[in-house]
């Protein structure tokens, strides 16, 4: 049997409270082990999608499965992925891939965590459907507490059958079979994009873009007041840019501004391209897929937006947020200004303080809190 308590979520933040896998990554390897068993070292047959640290890769690969090919998100789980593939000695079993037609094409089981957000299924579930092989079947699964009937519906309009199993440990998984004929799939439609009347800017996103085509209120409110952030900046960086609204309405409004957009989400990063050149600003948006500020030198900003999350998949926790405070230190200029709007109950002033430097108010609302945090 897997050891699944061997793996870990490094270089993503680990505590006691967070951990590489679960029941539903359990549940998904039993549910699917004779259809992936027959697959026998076929390359290409087998496809996981959303494995958060490597379990379900890593099951099927000890189980003997190769030429796995994998989709993840988050930059972290595809280092985490890594780093628990080499210990196991399996790096060989699988190769990482985008999200589009080649990730899926021909396939005959695919391995998928349930997302949270009923975009990023259908755009996954569409994508398999109008590219796997006719005889595919996918395992979907998830915690109870994360699932609804909505997922049924979202498979079931792109597969011509959908079945549950019966519930262990608080997970489920959903098996989808015979995909619809591509004539009746709602292919080419992502990312999808809208026009924000307010801002006077087109929104592109992805299934799996955070707020998709809206603007969070956090950042709708930090778009208020960044007009005045660090007016002599040469250079700035929407630090966990989702969408890219924050780079892209940069580079409009101060035209003198150089723009780095960061974000470890391969869907954020898709949508930010895409939402630069919908804005006609794509030669002045670099967007970059990093694990924070990995990639960016000491000391190379002027300015940088930042509006932090507070969760950790589905646990609160606030330690990317601290860690986002850190990268910013390091790649601020001396005199350079870390804007961050942030839930007031949070309280990150002291930590901003202590991290960065001398930190002043510049807005608040019944809500959220905006901050300039100048490097010392």
């Amino acid at each position: 049997m897997f050891e699944y308590a061997g793996l870990r979520r490094w270089p993503d933040v680990e505590g006691e409270n967070l951990f590489a896998s679960d029941a539903a990554d359990r549940l998904i390897a039993e549910v699917a082990r004779d259809a992936v068993a027959a697959l026998g070292d076929s390359a290409g047959g087998l496809v996981i999608v959303g494995d958060a640290y490597g379990a379900l890769t890593l099951a099927a690969a000890a189980g003997g499965a190769r030429g796995i090919r994998v989709h993840q998100d988050p930059l972290t789980g595809e280092q985490a992925l890594a780093a628990n593939a080499a210990a196991l000695g399996l790096a060989d079993a699988y190769t990482q891939h985008p999200l589009n037609a080649d990730l899926v094409r021909g396939a005959r089981v695919v391995l998928l965590r349930l997302p949270r957000s009923l975009d990023a299924l259908d755009e996954i579930a569409t994508l398999v459907a109008e590219h796997a092989h006719p005889e595919v079947v996918v395992y979907a699964g998830g915690m109870l507490k994360h699932m609804s009937m909505a997922m049924n519906d979202v498979l079931g309009a792109a597969f011509g059958s959908v079945t549950a199993s019966l519930a262990r440990q608080k997970a489920r998984v959903l098996t989808a079979e015979r995909p619809h004929p591509v004539a009746d799939l709602r292919t080419g439609r992502w990312p999808e994009r809208a026009y924000d009347d307010e801002l006077g800017v087109w929104v592109c996103a992805h299934g799996a873009a955070f707020a998709g085509t809206a603007i969070d209120i956090g950042t709708r409110f930090l778009l208020s007041v960044v007009d005045d952030a660090a007016p002599d900046a040469r250079t700035a960086i929407d630090l966990g840019c989702g969408t890219g609204v924050l780079a892209t309405t940069l580079a409009i409004r101060r035209p003198e501004l150089r723009v780095i957009a960061t974000d470890q989400s391969a869907a954020a990063v898709a949508s930010a391209t895409a939402t630069a050149a919908a804005n006609g600003v794509a030669d002045r948006v670099a967007v970059v897929r990093d694990d924070g500020l990995s990639a960016q030198p000491d000391a190379s900003a002027d300015l940088i937006v930042l509006n932090p999350p507070f969760h950790i998949g589905s646990a609160v926790h606030t330690g990317v947020a601290h860690r986002m405070f850190a990268d910013a230190a390091r790649v601020l200029a001396p005199g350079g200004e870390l804007w961050t709007v942030w839930n007031s109950h949070l309280g990150y002033r002291a930590a901003l303080e202590r991290t960065v430097g001398p930190t002043r108010l510049i807005a608040r609302n019944a809500k959220f809190t905006v901050t300039a945090s100048r490097r010392r």
